[in-house]
């Protein structure tokens, strides 16, 4: 498996510390307000980064924070006229709801910067006594010009860095470029400098080396963590443990809008919620992997509604059960020579491994789909199938699956039935008043659906042919494929 490292600008061979052991630390949000696509972009590209690590056989440890007091988040809370505490904890719910709605896998670790305070403290005192921090008044600072590699990941240099630096004057820092570990802060929380709070910076590499030791396999997050927060990780980390701190360093790109980066501060941003209102959560998933993690990707409607079409491509296919009703015969069947099983598997493969390249991956994922939809309408030709048929679809459709699941897309969610769907659902069940209204509210889609077929069922047994043939009919109309086989009545959601 290949990476592109930011610290040396180049692709390199993935080689972890431990031989099938993973540490990964990535930047979570700070929680001032709901979480929008720019971060939805980047929890989904560590995500799938962190599902084919496992996929591939490695053991990982995944840390992934939230920075739940900072200043945006003060300020908030006086606007709100509440709590840093109760701003910081309706944010985190709330980014949780989203995660989960996006399927995005729970991190091992998703430490909070509060839960970690004498942490960093004791951080910040290891760096003081090795000469690369001091006081000032309750405030502390890292000294930029003690750490001789200051600038190796975003490739600055210290003299660009102070001709180019719009640094507010401050005259307890020895340099401008120096950055607050310590934030001298009344009514906040104790420490041998006084009342205060962490710096932002000293709060991932507290928790980083806490949870990952001191030396970690990859660190990741937006382009725009490279600098400073990035680099001021790296310069306290190595200060600290004269040790790497990273081995690799990877970087996804913005959600850009009109050109620009999609952000808060722009007020250009859609909310995680807001999309999640007009499209289901896997073709939000779909977009943000459908250009590779280290491009920019444009958001519009247009493009969303690209990317809805297309996935729906796959799901058609996915929930297409219409091969599985048709007879099997014992009979061999002389069969065309493209009608094949062929495996994707390691194209798939080959393509996250090359710098986790979805875009790719997704064209391999078609390129079942296509495969898949040959043999369906070849079989549906015949109007059977055979053992022969039968095995390369099953591989297929297994094929698919373990895909889709490798790229995080949420099966379960592909199975669900829209939402008007259900509703009219459950009005037919009223209308036929085989089943008492309260049960009704109380059952699954599925389980109703197939209670409806069961009733159907009885009224056919019965020769009430009528109202088992309108029943039909009125599924049909809702998007159902039905079919009337001798054992029993197979369907599918079609749409």
């Amino acid at each position: 498996m290949k990476l592109y490292n930011t610290l040396t600008q180049k692709k390199e061979e993935f080689k972890p510390l431990e031989s099938k052991k993973v540490k990964m630390y990535v930047c979570g949000p700070t929680v001032y307000d709901h979480a929008h696509l720019g971060h939805a972009r980047s929890a989904i590209v560590f995500d799938v980064l962190y599902r084919f690590l496992e996929f591939l056989g490695y053991e990982v440890t995944y840390v992934r924070n939230y920075t739940d007091i900072d200043d945006k988040i003060i300020k908030k809370a006086k606007e709100e006229g509440i709590s840093y505490k109760e701003v910081a904890e309706k944010y985190i719910k709330s980014y949780e709801e989203d995660m989960k709605a996006l399927n995005v896998k729970e991190p091992t670790y998703k430490p909070k910067v509060t839960e970690h305070i004498k942490d960093i403290i004791e951080f910040i005192q290891g760096l003081i006594e090795k000469g690369y921090a001091y006081e000032v008044d309750g405030d502390v600072y890292f000294e930029v010009s003690k750490f001789k590699d200051y600038g190796k990941l975003s490739k600055r240099s210290l003299e660009d860095m102070l001709a180019g630096a719009r640094v507010e004057i401050n005259k307890k820092k020895r340099n401008p470029l120096d950055f607050a570990l310590w934030k001298k802060d009344k009514g906040f929380f104790q420490s041998p400098w006084g009342e205060g709070r962490p710096g932002w910076h000293i709060e991932c590499s507290t928790m980083a080396r806490k949870y990952l030791g001191d030396t970690i396999d990859i660190h990741g997050g937006g382009l725009d963590l490279i600098f400073p927060h990035h680099e001021n990780e790296i310069a306290q980390s190595e200060a600290l443990t004269g040790k790497p701190f990273s081995l690799y360093w990877v970087h996804n790109g913005f959600v850009m809008v009109n050109k620009e980066k999609m952000s808060k501060s722009l007020k250009n941003f859609w909310t995680i919620k807001d999309a999640l209102k007009e499209y289901e959560p896997n073709i939000l998933r779909y977009f943000l992997i459908s250009v590779h993690y280290r491009s920019p990707i444009d958001f519009s409607k247009e493009n969303l509604n690209q990317a809805k079409s297309s996935f729906e491509k796959i799901k058609n296919v996915y929930l297409d059960k219409s091969f599985e009703f048709l007879p099997l015969t014992k009979k061999n069947i002389q069969h065309p020579e493209d009608i094949k099983y062929i495996d994707y598997k390691s194209d798939f493969i080959k393509a996250l491994e090359d710098d986790l390249n979805t875009p790719k991956a997704l064209s391999i994922i078609f390129k079942v789909v296509d495969e898949l939809n040959k043999l369906i309408n070849y079989a549906l030709s015949l109007r059977k199938r055979d053992e022969y048929l039968t095995n390369i679809y099953e591989n297929y459709k297994k094929d698919l699956k373990i895909l889709l699941e490798v790229l995080g897309f949420n099966l379960e969610e592909m199975e669900k039935l829209p939402k008007e769907v259900e509703e009219k659902l459950k009005d037919l069940a009223i209308s036929l008043d085989f089943i008492e209204k309260d049960e009704i509210d109380k059952l699954s889609s599925k389980e109703l659906l197939e209670k409806i077929l069961n009733y159907r069922a009885k009224l056919r047994k019965e020769r009430n042919f009528e109202l088992a043939d309108k029943i039909r009919k009125e599924l049909e109309n809702l998007g159902f494929v039905i079919k009337d086989l001798p054992q029993k009545t197979m369907y599918y959601f079609k749409g």
